[in-house]
């Protein structure tokens, strides 16, 4: 019998609740803006083994940040554990301020083992949920952890007040040591070992061995409303998401709102949040939670393992055994992940106005492609002997040793080049059945583009069949843009801007490019400084489909990239 036991759980909602929106509240004065993160080697088991995993404070996933919109908070970061680390605050745009923004060698140098660094990060726009995850090399399949920011004091949301926040964190386990899943696949060329389970608050759920004890639990009340903050923390898989026997009304992603849209089911790509409510509007019983793979790339293994957490009512009742399980889309159900993510409009309404872009000034089309790289003797283990490799516009991006921040703001000489390309250099059918093998084949350099200070960008990034056509899921550092436009096959200059929406576009951080087809960005250039833009897909950063953007400086003290802290740590 599932027992009622949710009385004392009600009066301590309540008292959150004040504390969430009263103006006096303890916590959002200075002690709660201030973290420590300390980072660790913890023993977890998962699958019936036990391994050491780097963790922050010892838990997994890591700690979640709470702050209001428009607060600033600062990380103190301690590097306890063996390997670099640097961490990033995804979807924060952090303006003038690029030095915490974290990726590696880009904006920072990385915090050795035994150093500290103590990260600002500061607030603006964003509204809802984001994250943070650690941004060098494959630490953040155990390093991340959730960021909720709340309306700004004596303001609400745009929907009415959920009974209760729960975050759903996605994301994959390997029995091994992620470190050396990355090392022997760069070592060897080919493509990284794929994961054996994918997790939902770090637990695999019930359909795993030795994983039923620990699956995550959500007990409702019924009747009542729950905002379900959903968080794609995977390395390398985008994922479908659903509740049995209940459909979900998204109201967010990327922590900006949306027009409410009721669905049942989500896709949800790495880097990507999203914001659902669930009106636990069913019978008194047990229903899984459920996500898998969305995999359409042609001889490209995935995990096609299946993680569930339990919706558990509270109430007298017999539940069903095993609990009931939802509708998912196949595998590789191209149409119902492109249809649900051009579903997505921004709320723009009054108290949330959007701003699109309407007169481009710069415009930029980008490739984004797999490659392959020729080895001595065909001796590596991509496609015909040859190393696998990732590329935009036909660059395949080459991480420096010396942070790119630092050396545009110190005028260090040979650390990069600003000949990234306005378009791509070979212009062919990108996306045909059979390419000609010499276009698998990128060139390697640091290379940046450079933009002038409130420019109106367009991108277009196109995607390529090369190697294997597949989908992109592309993170931009420090800015929000607006999709205004996607489809299949080639982009189309004449025609498809015809389809664009510049009316309610969604903003996002984060957004994937279909598979052998097209996305069409926007944003104004107003954010100072050095910004990373990479596929989310860990496989294809690592294999270098990343760039960056150097925004200039405006023409006062207030546009203008600020100094860096006293302790970036040293290269």
């Amino acid at each position: 019998m599932v027992k009622t036991m949710f009385g004392y759980k009600i009066f301590v909602l309540f008292i959150l609740g004040f504390l969430l929106f009263d103006d006096t509240i303890l916590h959002c004065r200075a002690w709660f803006r201030h973290y420590h993160f300390v980072v660790r080697e913890t023993p977890y088991t998962r699958l019936c083994e036990t391994k050491k995993i780097l963790t922050v404070n010892g838990q997994y996933p890591g700690p979640t940040i709470h702050v209001h919109k428009g607060e600033t908070i600062v990380v103190d970061v301690y590097n306890m554990g063996n390997y670099n680390i640097t961490l990033h605050w995804h979807g924060v745009k952090q303006p003038r301020f690029p030095w915490s923004d974290g990726p590696e060698y880009i904006t920072q140098c990385p915090i050795q083992p035994g150093s500290n660094f103590s990260q600002k990060v500061i607030f603006s726009t964003e509204e809802g949920t984001l994250w943070w995850h650690a941004h060098s090399d494959w630490s953040r399949a155990t390093v991340h952890g959730a960021i909720i920011v709340y309306p700004k004091h004596g303001t609400g949301y745009p929907f009415p007040l959920p009974f209760e926040d729960v975050l759903i964190q996605l994301g994959e386990w390997w029995k091994k040591d992620v470190m050396e899943v990355i090392t022997e696949a760069l070592a060897t060329g080919g493509d990284p070992n794929i994961s054996d389970a994918f997790t939902i608050n770090g637990q695999p759920g019930d359909l795993y061995p030795c994983s039923k004890p620990g699956t995550f639990k959500l007990n409702v009340v019924q009747g009542a409303t729950y905002l379900l903050r959903i968080i794609n923390a995977a390395m390398s898989d985008i994922l479908f998401l659903s509740v049995a026997n209940h459909s979900l009304t998204i109201v967010g992603t990327g922590a900006s709102y949306t027009k409410p849209s009721t669905t049942n089911y989500i896709t949800i790509s790495p880097g990507q949040t999203i914001d659902a409510l669930l009106l636990a509007d069913q019978l008194p019983d047990r229903y899984y939670i459920a996500a898998r793979a969305y995999a359409s790339g042609v001889n490209v293994s995935f995990d096609n393992t299946t993680t569930t957490a339990v919706v558990q009512y509270y109430g007298q009742y017999y539940p069903l055994q095993p609990p009931f399980l939802p509708y998912l889309p196949c595998y590789d159900d191209t149409f119902a992940y492109f249809n649900f993510s051009r579903s997505l409009r921004s709320l723009a309404s009054e108290s949330h106005p959007i701003d699109v872009p309407l007169n481009v000034t710069t415009q930029l089309i980008s490739t984004v492609s797999v490659n392959t790289i020729p080895c001595a003797d065909n001796s590596c283990d991509g496609p015909n002997g040859t190393r696998l490799a990732a590329s935009m516009n036909n660059i395949s991006f080459v991480t420096p040793s010396i942070d790119i921040l630092q050396a545009y703001y110190s005028n260090i000489s040979g650390v990069f080049g600003d000949q990234f390309p306005h378009l791509p250099p070979f212009i062919f059918n990108f996306t045909a059945n059979y390419q000609p093998l010499i276009l698998e084949v990128p060139n390697r350099g640091t290379e940046v583009l450079v933009l002038d200070y409130e420019s109106t960008v367009e991108l277009v990034l196109q995607g390529t069949s090369l190697v294997a056509g597949i989908e992109h899921p592309m993170h931009l550092h420090g800015y929000s843009f607006y999709v205004v436009g996607s489809g299949f096959g080639n982009y189309d200059k004449d025609k498809d801007p015809l389809t664009y929406n510049l009316v309610d576009p969604m903003l996002q951080d984060t957004i994937a490019v279909p598979k052998n087809g097209w996305t069409t960005i926007r944003f104004r250039a107003n954010n100072p400084g050095v910004w990373f833009m990479h596929c989310h897909f860990e496989r294809h950063a690592s294999w270098g489909m990343e760039m960056v953007f150097i925004v200039k400086n405006g023409r006062d003290s207030n546009t203008t990239l600020l100094p860096p802290p006293p302790d970036m740590p040293p290269c």
